[in-house]
């Protein structure tokens, strides 16, 4: 590193550089000097915008995408530093954005060092004068740690939902303050990052009398089908004042799961619902999946050729984090009861990947993020299932299929200290599987912890199937279905790995952040 870089106030050690490397997808990163000052620009009336703020994500050992939107075409440029006065800093040239990203765009930083909290700041820069510039967009990122570091982490899902918006009168979001206030290493959303078939009203009365109050824009206002609606989606979640502030201020790690297209669908569907004239899925899901990608700062690392999302994200010594995709080649919706495995959650491709990245795994936790939780019945209409479990408790049938041969594949490796998290189910739980009460029992014990929602209706709670033995250790759920924000039910959880033990530790906590439920952990050997 540059000896004239200024040391923050950090408990993580010293910056030793940050490069970019060009992707093959095309995103624009430079090398970074080993002295550079911010770049002299002029602010102009006719400068361009950030309206969105900043974002910051997959933040892996080594690595990290910084994210922003601009208002017009323009090229965006990054200054990074451990300084958060931006004294010293370095430079970090980005992509041109334009129309055809919405004028979103990500920068690549490589070359990171361990446990250092980084300060960045993101301008739009003219392209007709380079001297014209937006003013500077300031957000913040912990990077990976090293050994001996400590690991505090958040997790949740489902973001504006069943007609419960951004409302001013929480600044936005009810529970992102709280968030906020965890001052989290990263953030990890299980899915449902949008409902863009949730369509949102000015006001809904509420059971006490009082009333609750959307912001609302036109792509809010039906369900989304164009791409111009997709992008609205995320648009709105950042009009959110203090949801735009936590995601500035914390990295995220994201999946997505089905209220990115429509609830409960699948590939090959044909929609039989009024509200929509495009009625194919398929192509609703492709508009949304490059929405997702334009909004969401994941790093192009999926091994996937066809498009799904799931990665492994190594965050030093004690945690690699699995992210999984369960919804791009879903299975379609019956009742579940197939007994030959054909691949209906995971596929055929991204179980050998799990399998395989999972033994090579060294970390001491393996968490997976699953964005449907394993033994609880999600129904799909009368006789359908939405979910993985279908209620019998008997051998594996299904989608069941699949975690079975993720299940035993562990046991086999002698692979013990994995732990699963989802959200999905609009309600918070710990949920321990055990093969001692078990139909199935070619698996070794381990937990499941649900959490959610963000900021949509509570619901709750889901019978257990027994397949795989699980018994609710912890069940918080609202008193009546689409409980709203106003009211409670609203839940995150939080991990933390003690650095020196490896010990991991499970918070689940309400909508202001007290902690309801805590589980520790002790790795267990090899």
């Amino acid at each position: 590193m540059a000896s004239d870089v200024p040391a923050l106030p950090s408990r993580r050690s010293l910056l030793r550089g940050a490069a970019g490397s060009a992707a093959a997808t095309g995103l624009l990163v430079a090398e970074l000097p080993g002295r550079a000052a911010a770049v002299p620009l002029l602010v102009r009336r006719d400068r361009p915008l950030l309206p969105l703020g900043v974002q910051s994500g997959d933040v892996r050992t080594g690595s990290a995408v910084l994210w922003a939107k601009a208002d017009r075409p323009a090229r965006l440029v990054a200054e990074i530093s451990r300084d958060p006065s931006f004294r010293r800093v370095r430079t970090v040239p980005g992509p041109v954005v334009t129309p055809d990203t919405d004028h979103t765009g990500r920068l690549l930083l490589n070359g990171l060092p361990d446990g250092v909290d980084l300060h960045y700041r993101i301008r739009a820069v003219g392209l007709d004068d380079h001297r014209a510039s937006s003013e500077a967009a300031v957000g913040h990122l912990r990077s990976a740690p090293g050994r001996g570091d400590d690991v505090r982490f958040l997790w949740s899902g489902d973001i504006a939902g069943q007609g419960w918006g951004v409302n001013p009168a929480y600044g936005g979001f009810r529970i992102a303050d709280a968030m906020r206030a965890r001052d989290a290493d990263f953030f990890l959303c299980s899915g449902d990052n949008v409902y863009a078939d949730g369509p949102v009203q000015e006001s809904v009365a509420l059971p006490d009398g009082s009333t609750w109050r959307n912001l609302v824009i036109p792509e809010k206002a039906k369900v989304a089908e164009t791409l111009t609606e997709f992008r609205g989606q995320y648009r709105y979640n950042l009009m959110a004042d203090n949801w735009r502030a936590f995601l500035a201020e914390t990295a995220q790690i994201s999946q997505w799961d089905d209220h990115e297209v429509r609830n409960n669908w699948f590939p090959g569907q044909v929609l039989q619902d009024a509200r929509y004239t495009e009625k194919s899925i398929d192509v609703l899901a492709a508009r949304a999946r490059q929405a997702f990608h334009e909004y969401v700062p994941v790093a192009p690392i999926s091994p996937d050729p066809e498009g799904r999302v799931y990665r492994v994200i190594r965050y030093g010594p004690h945690l690699d984090l699995f992210v999984l995709d369960m919804r791009t080649h879903k299975d379609p919706n019956t009742g579940d009861r197939e007994t030959v495995g054909d691949g209906g959650v995971l596929g055929e491709e991204q179980t050998r990947w799990l399998i395989a990245e999972l033994e090579r795994s060294r970390a001491t936790w393996k968490v997976i993020a699953a964005d449907l939780p394993l033994g609880l019945v999600v129904p799909d209409g009368a006789s359908a299932q939405e979910g993985l479990a279908q209620g019998d408790a008997g051998a594996p049938l299904g989608r069941e299929i699949d975690i079975a041969r993720v299940l035993s594949a562990l046991h086999r490796a002698g692979i013990r200290n994995h732990v699963w998290l989802t959200a999905d189910v609009h309600y918070t739980a710990a949920h321990h599987y055990s093969p001692d009460r078990a139909s199935f029992q070619e698996f070794d014990p381990f937990w499941e912890f649900v959490s959610g929602p963000l900021n949509a209706g509570a619901f709750g709670p889901n019978a257990l199937d027994g397949t795989f033995g699980p018994v609710a250790d912890f069940v918080a759920a609202p008193p009546a279905a689409n409980t709203s924000p106003a009211q409670g039910f609203q839940f995150f959880g939080e991990v933390e790995v003690d650095g020196r033990t490896g010990r991991l530790t499970v918070s689940l906590r309400d909508v202001v952040g007290s902690a309801i439920y805590t589980r520790t952990l002790d790795p267990s050997a090899r």
